[in-house]
């Protein structure tokens, strides 16, 4: 069963961030596809998803936006981190370390140890 759909708003919010500070100013739908590839199409964000993420990204002063003509007719709308961004993207990805080392604890966690304590005090 595939999750890609399913996984933490804030897995959104840390991989366009990180997008962003590593790659340098990118468009939204650049950003998608980048995300669809490097993934191997394992991580899809929809237009529902990121669009939103996009802009609370901008009212909380993490990025902001510019448009850019692309041809004669054609805008594009490009996002670029700010400090304050970067500063947050840090804290999202500590939070993600721990919460996978957290995670990971407990799936090796060899609770056949537990069991026998348990049988001790009974």
């Amino acid at each position: 069963m595939r999750t890609q759909n399913n996984f933490k708003k804030g897995a959104v919010e840390m991989l366009l961030l990180h997008i962003l500070k590593e790659k340098g100013d990118c468009y939204g739908y650049q950003m998608s596809q980048l995300i669809k590839t490097i993934s191997d199409e394992y991580l899809l964000i929809p237009e529902g998803s990121m669009y939103p993420a996009l802009y609370k990204l901008i009212e909380k002063r993490y990025i902001t936006d510019y448009k850019k003509q692309v041809g004669k007719r054609m805008i594009r709308v490009y996002y670029h981190i700010e400090k304050e961004g970067i500063e947050r993207l840090s804290d999202l990805i500590r939070e993600y370390y721990e919460t996978n080392n957290s995670i990971e604890k407990i799936l090796k966690h060899d609770f056949r140890d537990e069991n026998a304590e348990e049988n001790d005090y009974e």
